[in-house]
């Protein structure tokens, strides 16, 4: 089986940069990735969701000197659960219950400028037209 997550949003925090016991570099850093939408009452909603993502090797190096707290990215990579095969979830100082997902990344996109955190803009639908023609391949 195979399957693949691609995930842009802004960094929660600073990476954090750690060795394995063999040398090899890991980055791991917190993102959100926000959808906005409008009700049916016509009110403003946004629903955030969190990720935490782990780097490896160069890629992690990079990472940890280039990203920071609300830069913007573009991750990919796979989903990481926990040994039920769920999203890792606690119960937060407020007494809510949370969850986040783990992503191991293979990609890591850094989008707009060092030091900004970019806007980040849902693309647009397209429409669905009837009569295109099928592209034959």
């Amino acid at each position: 089986m195979y399957h693949r997550i691609i995930i842009a949003g802004h960094l929660g925090r600073d990476p954090e940069m750690r060795y394995t016991p063999n040398g090899t570099p890991v980055t791991t850093f917190t993102m959100a990735s926000n959808y906005r939408w409008v009700d049916q009452e016509g009110q403003q909603r946004e629903e955030t969701i969190w990720f935490r993502v782990s780097t490896f090797g160069r890629l992690a190096e990079t990472c940890n000197q280039y990203l920071s707290k609300g830069r913007a990215v573009l991750v990919e990579g796979r989903l990481r659960p926990d040994d039920s095969g769920n999203p890792r979830i606690w119960v937060g100082n407020d007494g809510v219950a949370r969850a986040n997902f783990e992503v191991l990344a293979t990609t890591v996109r850094f989008l707009g400028r060092a030091g900004e955190a970019a806007p980040l803009e849902e693309p647009e639908e397209r429409p669905v037209v009837e009569d295109e023609e099928e592209i034959p391949f």
